[in-house]
């Protein structure tokens, strides 16, 4: 269902009365990832889209749910300033999806190094409950305390609390000048290059691993890699932190422009626009999400369980993500999906399977959380007849 902005509340209010189960939805680009959802209609956002108020001077951005991510971007730029955000993994695939729907599943990407993720971002939400009742959380302001933190509550709920209709975002200054750093070399050398950035005083926007498999995907040498971009308002300023960083190690820095560091992020994946309109495209069998505690990522990198995929790691964070290479399944089996799991758990982390083979023994996208009562108990508040998004509440275990 794609209703328009006006029918929206009583769209909703009606399935709530009929009992019917149904998921909200932004452009319905990524509805297969995460928890396989049981039998529901899709309430798509699709229609409820466009800039409600941009306030440069207060880098303030308010935006309808459904808002393509791109757009809004597209929007800021003319006032140099722009959503911190990386866009969602597979975007020249799959297009980079609406703003309620990147809040909805809270993921970060690299830009979390410096910017935090979306959900730092957020100041303030309009939503339907699942009855229909319209209700708000925070505000317009970049400085507001009031109430309870509902925001932080609906980024990553999966749509399983309520339909996100509106959002307050903070925007920031585009970068002047901007220039990326490659560094390739064992895992130890790239460790300790990675220690001594994280506790120096420079502010690289993003600092990520990429395993052996990501760096040959992206035409590079098949090894690990240590990908540093660097943001000043002065050229000075970066030459100073690029010498900073190569009297730190013996590993040669390789240097791209913004252009080439662009190109090189969306070849990796897959999406850059070398490739013709008209080529056919495969997703990958497999896209995990995975967490490691930071100190722990060159193990992680290490270990025959990633060996074959390519992945990304933050290194101030240790979150990233992992695909399959190959189109089909056979490059990658659930069970050395569920090694994967219990290595990243080892290590002081999780995994979520966002995407796995139609077909396959299905693994649960995530386990029970240690809350998972108080979260059950939270869904009851916000759904008690439990129709939205059946089978998906992260959390809590899929069947």
């Amino acid at each position: 269902m794609s209703p328009d902005a006006n029918e929206l509340q009583e769209l909703v209010r009606e399935l709530h009365r009929q009992g019917t189960a149904w998921v909200p939805s932004g452009l319905g680009s990524r509805l297969d990832w995460g928890a396989p959802l049981r039998d529901c209609t899709p309430v798509s956002c699709a229609r409820l889209r466009g800039i409600v108020e941009h306030n440069p001077g207060d880098f303030t951005i308010s935006v309808r749910a459904g808002t393509p991510l791109l757009e809004v971007q597209a929007a800021l730029a003319p006032h140099r300033q722009w959503l911190a955000v990386d866009q969602p993994w597979g975007s020249r695939r799959l297009g980079a999806g609406s703003v309620g729907g990147l809040v909805a599943r809270g993921l970060a990407g690299g830009y979390r190094q410096r910017y935090l993720g979306i959900r730092d971002q957020l100041i303030g939400l309009s939503l339907l409950r699942a009855d229909g009742t319209a209700a708000k959380a925070g505000g317009r302001v970049v400085k507001n305390v009031a109430g309870y933190d509902l925001m932080r509550l609906f980024c990553g709920s999966w749509g399983s609390l309520g339909l996100i209709t509106e959002l307050n975002l903070r925007t920031l200054p585009l970068p002047p000048i901007r220039r990326g750093l490659l560094v390739q070399g064992s895992l130890n050398e790239l460790g300790s290059l990675s220690q001594w950035l994280l506790g120096s005083s420079l502010s690289p926007e993003r600092l990520d691993w990429w395993s052996a498999p990501l760096a040959a995907a992206a035409g590079l040498e098949a090894a690990p890699l240590l990908l540093i971009a660097l943001a000043s308002i002065s050229a000075a300023s970066l030459d100073q932190q690029q010498a900073a960083m190569a009297a730190q190690t013996p590993l040669p820095l390789r240097r791209l422009e913004t252009e080439a560091l662009d190109h090189l992020l969306a070849h990796a994946r897959g999406e850059d626009s070398s490739a013709g309109d008209g080529e056919a495209r495969t997703e990958p069998a497999w896209l995990l999400r995975l967490g490691v505690s930071p100190d722990q990522v060159p193990e992680a990198l290490a270990s025959p369980e990633l060996q074959g995929l390519a992945s990304e790691l933050a290194a101030g964070s240790g979150l990233g993500l992992a695909w399959s290479l190959a189109a089909g399944s056979g490059d990658l089996e659930p069970e050395g999906v569920q090694r994967l799991r219990q290595l990243c758990q080892r290590l002081g982390g999780w995994l979520t399977v966002l995407r796995q083979p139609p077909g396959s023994s299905a693994l649960p996208a995530w386990g029970d959380a240690p809350a998972r009562l108080m979260i059950e108990r939270v869904k009851r508040q916000f759904d008690p007849k439990l129709q939205l998004a059946p089978g998906r509440l992260p959390g809590v275990a899929s069947a």
